[in-house]
C-alpha cells in the first residue's frame, strides 16, 4: 500500500513537471476545427530541423510549465516544417524569410499577430499577451 501511495505521488508530480505545450498534428483545417470546438485561437510554429533558434525554443521555452499552461488556456498549437508543403505555403504567405516564425490566428483564419525569432520565456509570453490584448480590444 505504501508503494502504491509513493508511486501515485511520483506520477502526479512527474505529470506536473512535464506540463509543456501540446502540439496537435494535422492539416491547418483540422487545427482550426479543434480551435473552434475548444473556443481557442490557433498558434502555428513555422520551423526547420536545421534551425538552431527553433531548437532552442523547443528545448527552453515550449517545455516550460507556465508556457504549457498559457497555451492550454488560449491556443490550439501546431508545428509545420517550412521544408514541407504546408509549412512552405504558410511561410510564403506570412513569412519574412526568417524562422522561427509564430503565427496567431482567430478561428475565421484572420492573422491576429506574429512573432519572429526566438526569445526568452517571459519575453515570448509578453508578445503573446500583447497579441491577445489587441484581439480582445477589437
Amino acid at each position: 500500500m505504501k508503494r502504491l501511495f509513493f508511486l501515485l505521488i511520483f506520477v502526479l508530480t512527474a505529470s506536473g513537471v512535464n506540463a509543456q505545450v501540446r502540439w496537435v498534428e494535422g492539416s491547418t483545417d483540422a487545427v482550426r476545427e479543434q480551435a473552434i470546438a475548444q473556443k481557442k485561437l490557433v498558434f502555428i510554429d513555422l520551423y526547420a530541423d536545421w534551425c538552431g533558434p527553433c531548437r532552442a525554443m523547443n528545448e527552453h521555452v515550449f517545455t516550460r510549465k507556465e508556457v504549457g499552461e498559457f497555451f492550454d488556456q488560449h491556443f490550439v498549437a501546431a508545428k509545420y516544417n517550412i521544408e514541407r508543403p504546408t509549412g512552405r505555403e504558410l511561410m510564403q504567405r506570412y513569412g519574412r524569410g526568417s524562422i522561427p516564425l509564430y503565427l496567431i490566428f482567430n478561428t475565421e483564419g484572420e492573422l491576429l499577430g506574429s512573432i519572429l525569432g526566438a526569445s526568452p520565456t517571459e519575453e515570448f509570453l509578453m508578445h503573446l499577451r500583447r497579441i491577445l490584448a489587441k484581439q480582445k480590444e477589437a
